[in-house]
């Protein structure tokens, strides 16, 4: 059974080494005086804090907030949410980084959420299971969020680093969240393969997309239906930054989904330097890929002393079939900060690379190494795009700006993700909060 949860508490946390004092007051201060973005006036209409997080596990708190989904006909109070994996760090052993899993049985969820009078109220939780059979690592039909295979992912880790925990072919890192009106599921994302997974409004998986080629290492995991629907080029997607956002069209024809980093094509050297996204485009009712666009995200050049490979994109909402909200952000909180942007672009006269720029070759780049100038000179089209809502001019704390949604009034919904707050990551002390935008344009 679901319990109700009321979340209440306060807080304070530091961002990096800059001490950061956290009131809600405060924010509202900077929200009220913030400046015109793109001539649609944004303001901070409504926030809402979570407080008081469940424990899920060995004195963990929950987390929230690496997506946001506003279903159809629902109020405008009512969203669904994801965390990640679950609770996990870094820590360095004998000269090691190894990736940690606090609670390793935890099993990545879904949250319905209500929000008023400031606060997040938890109405159900929704924990990903698979359709028949057993999880080795849970024990039960729940999946765990722990490293799917050797030598493709992490090597996972008790907490301490220094034991490690067993592989789960099953195993899911969660990012964003997509509702199926056709069919009344949900689809996520997940950053492991990367893949996309289907699951029924209980969280019963259904079947999990992935890179062709990918699916005869899912041989021991026979639970969970795979199909080799996606680009081979996916593939090469960097570790922990796979697919990040995902998001379906008002009329449920068309799923988009894109990473969180450039593509590893054929190096993270590469991905360092690029600033280009591949966008897929893929039919929900033959579940093949119709369309795959080029996304630039912001230049380095731009900023001060920061790194193209600190520049990502976080979270996708569809408001028709080639018209998409893309939240980007940078891997730095509070005045450190420089990018918390919300772009719109629109796909119609981009051009459709499907299939090309994929292997380079001793005369031929991949789409990752090509300057933006070299696309246009080989006649790539990009998006349009114009800049929606610039969120540091609206006084936004934190760093993970990740879940996105619109709701029935044509407000825009943010919300941040804190990693679980735990001590081995930047996030540590750090809330979680739900920011509704009135955007006039």
């Amino acid at each position: 059974m679901n319990k109700k949860i009321v979340l209440t508490g306060i807080f304070t946390f530091n961002f990096f080494s800059a001490a950061f004092a956290y009131t809600h007051d405060a924010v509202t201060e900077a929200a009220t005086s913030s400046t015109q973005v793109s001539n649609s006036n944004p303001v901070v209409k409504e926030r809402f804090l979570v407080k008081n997080p469940p424990d899920v596990g060995n004195g963990i708190k929950a987390g929230m907030g690496s997506s946001l989904t506003h279903l159809p006909g629902d109020p405008d109070t009512i969203f669904y949410t994801t965390a990640d994996r679950g609770p996990n760090g870094e820590v360095v052993v004998n000269g090691e980084k190894r990736r940690t899993f606090p609670v390793p049985t935890y099993t990545p969820r879904i949250y319905k959420i209500k929000v008023s009078n400031g606060e997040v109220e938890i109405l159900k939780t929704i924990k990903l299971k698979l359709p028949k059979g057993t999880d080795e690592i849970t024990g039960n039909n729940y999946i765990s969020g722990v490293s799917n295979l050797p030598g493709l992912d992490e090597t996972p880790y008790d907490e301490k680093g220094e034991k490690q925990l067993p592989y789960d072919p099953y195993g899911l890192d969660t990012e964003g969240l997509a509702y199926s009106p056709k069919d009344d599921t949900f689809w996520l994302s997940d950053e492991y393969r990367p893949s996309l997974v289907q699951v029924k409004r209980d969280g019963t998986i259904l079947q999990r997309l992935l890179p062709s080629g990918m699916s005869k290492q899912y041989e021991n995991a026979p639970n969970i239906p795979v199909k080799d629907s996606l680009p081979a080029v996916f593939s090469k997607r960097i570790s922990n930054k796979g697919f990040e956002g995902v998001t379906i069209s008002p009329d449920g024809k068309w799923m988009f989904a894109l990473t969180q980093r450039p593509l590893g094509n054929p190096d993270e050297d590469t991905s360092n330097r690029s600033r280009t996204l591949r966008i897929l485009k893929i039919n929900l009712e033959t579940l093949k890929v119709a369309g795959e666009y080029v996304y630039l995200t912001d230049d380095e050049k731009q900023y001060n002393d920061l790194k193209q490979s600190n520049i990502y994109v976080s979270d996708l909402y569809a408001k028709d079939d080639h018209t998409l909200l893309v939240d980007e952000r940078d891997s730095f909180g509070g005045s450190e900060s420089q990018v918390k942007k919300i772009y719109q672009i629109d796909l119609t006269e981009a051009t459709n690379i499907q299939g090309k720029y994929n292997s380079p070759t001793g005369t031929t780049k991949s789409l990752e190494q090509m300057t933006v100038d070299e696309m246009e000179k080989a006649g790539i089209a990009f998006p349009k795009q114009r800049l929606v809502v610039d969120m540091l001019k609206l006084g936004y704390p934190f760093e993970k700006l990740e879940g996105l949604t619109m709701t029935n009034d044509h407000s825009l919904a943010v919300m941040n993700d804190n990693d679980f707050s735990i001590t081995n990551t930047s996030q540590n002390g750090t809330p979680t909060e739900l920011w509704k935008i009135g955007i006039s344009n």
